[in-house]
């Protein structure tokens, strides 16, 4: 770990054990362990993702009466910044139980479910007029594959909103996933930012990058 990361050994370990999870029953498990101590201590690291998110939602999402889904909403710290921003309407989905209780408690959510992506998840097509999702393709976390079930909940003329970890972005078949998506006229791309910091503090090497598509 780079030395501005201020982190016990069992810090430390937690972030050590979401990043090499290998299934999705490893990581639900990293993740419900995790699920108390996550907030105090992703907040040490300077994480900022949940909640520069909502820039992008708000440049690109009317507010008003649809609904947007949080896809890994995790503990729900963009649910807030959400609220705040004028979307009364949000859905989350995570894997973890532990992690979606925390959410709950934040009374920002309409509908919290238990799902994991990469998998059939529990809406109909055209469900939501936006996704969101930040942090959550990454290291050993949802395939590229989830995509194209987050496009089919999300209506036409909606939008995906979501980052994407740099060190899987070519190798996780992320930029595949994308051509393949623009290819079939299920969307097309409107915003990818350059490359930058996940947390403020310390791992400085997260980059994650951006991006904004409008589904078709």
């Amino acid at each position: 770990m780079p030395g501005t990361t201020r982190m016990t050994p069992e810090k430390h370990g937690a972030l050590d054990l979401v990043y090499s999870a290998r299934t999705p029953g490893e990581l639900g498990n990293a993740y419900s362990a995790w699920a108390n101590e996550y907030d105090r201590e992703t907040a040490e690291l300077g994480y900022g993702l949940p909640f520069l998110i909502g820039a992008w939602v708000a440049r690109y999402v009317p507010r008003g009466k649809d609904r947007i889904l949080d896809a890994g909403c995790g503990t729900g710290l963009s649910g807030p910044y959400l609220k705040a921003l004028g979307y009364d309407h949000v859905e989350g989905l995570d894997m973890s139980a532990e992690m979606l209780k925390i959410a709950a408690s934040r009374n920002t959510y309409e509908t919290l479910k238990e799902a994991d992506l990469g998998r059939r998840l529990p809406w109909a097509d055209g469900h939501f007029s936006a996704f969101l999702s930040t942090g959550v393709f990454t290291e050993g976390h949802a395939p590229a594959s989830s995509l194209e079930e987050l496009v089919r909940i999300t209506r036409k003329g909606g939008h995906a909103i979501f980052t994407v970890r740099d060190t899987v972005l070519e190798t996780g078949g992320f930029r595949d996933m994308f051509a393949r998506l623009k290819k079939a006229r299920r969307w097309r791309p409107i915003e990818e930012s350059p490359p930058f910091r996940a947390f403020a503090i310390g791992e400085p090497e997260v980059q994650v990058q951006a991006f904004v598509f409008e589904v078709r």
